[in-house]
């Protein structure tokens, strides 16, 4: 019988003190040591649902594209998957009941409290923490997918360490963020300073991240670059959305050899 805190480091291995009454461990540091940001992302959480999908269904096939993309990635023999910023938890929904445990984990304690809500399964964990400060211990799970949430963390570097160090010998990460992406501010209202658009501090291509991977031993990475903004912008999804996934990764391939402006990059590490 799976035991989470099997998985945890030893100063949070009595989970079940720190559990909401909403079913979450609640395991975020008592005092917020990074400048803010676990406060902001308790109240973005509060103030915007990210259950709820998004109007345009442009947007909407291009998420679940992206979610294709990133389960392919996924291998099959993975017990144990960690979702890293678990959002809306559309991981919980596509991987369950098939694994042994499912962790969705969230900087939100609304968004890990809605997540074990709608996805009840008795392999199914909600937990709360800080990335920058996982509470697992070394070599924990099989898998760990962390989709559209590098651009957000204060220290990448420290971000990346955390989730290797976490995955077992032998499993598989898989990241995605914006690719390229030209970070935009806007002047905040209450402290007169540039604030970044959606909360995205860092913009990645493959120099980049090579920059930050490259010194992180016994590990192999690749990427992969995917959504055509070019399809995007003449809203192919209204002839695309029908198409299987392979089929529709040939198109998009296509477009990027074509004019290559893709929108997503997709990172695959693997520990030795």
């Amino acid at each position: 019988m799976f035991e989470l805190h099997r998985l945890l480091r030893d100063d949070d291995r009595s989970p079940e003190t720190r559990r909401t009454p909403g079913g979450v461990y609640n395991l975020l540091p008592n005092s917020d040591t990074a400048g803010g940001y676990v406060e902001h992302y308790q109240r973005d959480a509060q103030e915007f649902d990210y259950f709820s999908a998004p109007d345009d269904p442009a947007t909407r096939h291009e998420n679940a594209r992206l979610h294709q993309e990133i389960l392919r990635h996924l291998p099959v023999s993975a017990r144990t998957v960690l979702d890293v910023g678990c959002g809306n938890a559309w991981v919980a929904s596509e991987l369950l009941p098939g694994k042994e445990a499912v962790i969705s984990f969230d900087i939100a304690l609304r968004n890990a409290t809605e997540a074990i809500r709608r996805y009840p399964a008795p392999n199914h964990y909600a937990v709360t923490g800080d990335v920058l400060d996982l509470p697992f211990r070394d070599d924990a799970v099989d898998a760990i997918i962390s989709s559209e949430v590098m651009e957000h963390v204060p220290d990448v570097p420290l971000y990346l360490r955390n989730l290797v160090r976490v995955l077992r010998p032998g499993g598989t990460i898989v990241i995605s963020t914006p690719y390229n992406e030209r970070i935009q501010y806007s002047l905040c209202i209450h402290c007169n300073r540039p604030t970044p658009l959606h909360a995205h501090l860092h913009s990645f291509n493959e120099r980049l991240v090579a920059s930050l991977l490259d010194p992180i031993p016994d590990i192999t990475y690749r990427l992969e670059k995917l959504s055509n903004k070019a399809l995007l912008h003449l809203r192919s999804h209204k002839v695309l959305a029908p198409l299987p996934y392979r089929a529709w990764r040939t198109v998009d391939r296509l477009a990027n050899r074509l004019l290559d402006k893709p929108a997503r990059l997709v990172i695959v590490i693997e520990k030795l």
